[in-house]
């Protein structure tokens, strides 16, 4: 995982914005062509939304680009990168666990993480038997009794390592927690018909006319069409639609 190599604030944002739903397999080619083309915030900061989108096409969950990109223009205010949890927290798509992982990751901050393999871990250890649903408060008070202070950042790597080989030898215990969410398929849901639109209009702009001939209903295609809008991630000029 090239994330793991660097401790580069901007870097480390980068990996684990791509990471949120998406399999590190997938994310690593993407991760390193991304950076290629936008080897800092200021370059991001500066690149028009279409060119990002560009870059991020295939990934999915596209709006995870707008957001990092408008994190960039905040970034790019301060003389420094950000390193207090306020300020990360922030900035836009920057959630509770991105900001306390750049901390982590990049300072070496002793913050309390909980994602999933973090949860498989202490689920598998402290609540092997438990038929209930787990909370992560319930979680958090043994987090915080063996986080290693003085290490976080490898400490945190290894236990993402360990949840990692305990979903291949025992199966995916985190179902147990109360923050397990099913990913729901992909086929005909509006996060595949959103892919499928912005992969078109990465190509050329097309009109409405165009993309109605995408294999979903055309209504379907109209109101995603009109969220991407709203949501400025495509626009539209007369009837032809573009990224920004």
């Amino acid at each position: 995982m090239p994330w793991r190599r660097t401790t580069t604030p901007y870097r480390i944002l980068v990996s684990e914005v791509m990471l949120q739903q998406t399999q590190v397999d997938r994310v690593i080619p993407y991760y390193k062509k991304f950076l290629k083309k936008f080897p800092n915030a200021q370059a991001l900061a500066d690149a028009p939304l279409g060119e990002v989108l560009r870059a991020w096409s295939g990934l999915g969950y596209n709006r995870r680009a707008k957001m990092l990109h408008n994190a960039a223009k905040e970034i790019t205010i301060y003389d420094n990168f950000p390193r207090d949890y306020k300020t990360l927290v922030s900035l836009p798509g920057v959630g509770e666990y991105t900001a306390k992982a750049v901390r982590v990751f990049a300072y070496n901050e002793p913050e309390v993480l909980v994602e999933t393999n973090v949860r498989t871990v202490f689920i598998h250890h402290f609540f092997p038997r438990t038929k209930r649903k787990i909370s992560d408060e319930a979680l958090v008070r043994y987090i915080v009794q063996t986080l290693d202070t003085k290490n976080p950042r490898a400490w945190y790597a290894a236990l993402m390592d360990y949840g990692t080989y305990l979903k291949q030898t025992h199966g995916n215990v985190s179902q147990k927690s109360k923050s397990y969410v099913k990913q729901k398929p992909l086929k005909g849901s509006n996060r595949e018909i959103r892919g499928a639109l912005l992969k078109a209009l990465t190509k050329k702009p097309q009109a409405r006319a165009t993309l109605s001939k995408l294999p979903f209903e055309k209504e379907k295609i109209k109101t995603q069409l009109a969220a991407l809008e709203k949501e400025k991630i495509i626009k539209k000029v007369k009837s032809v639609y573009a990224l920004p």
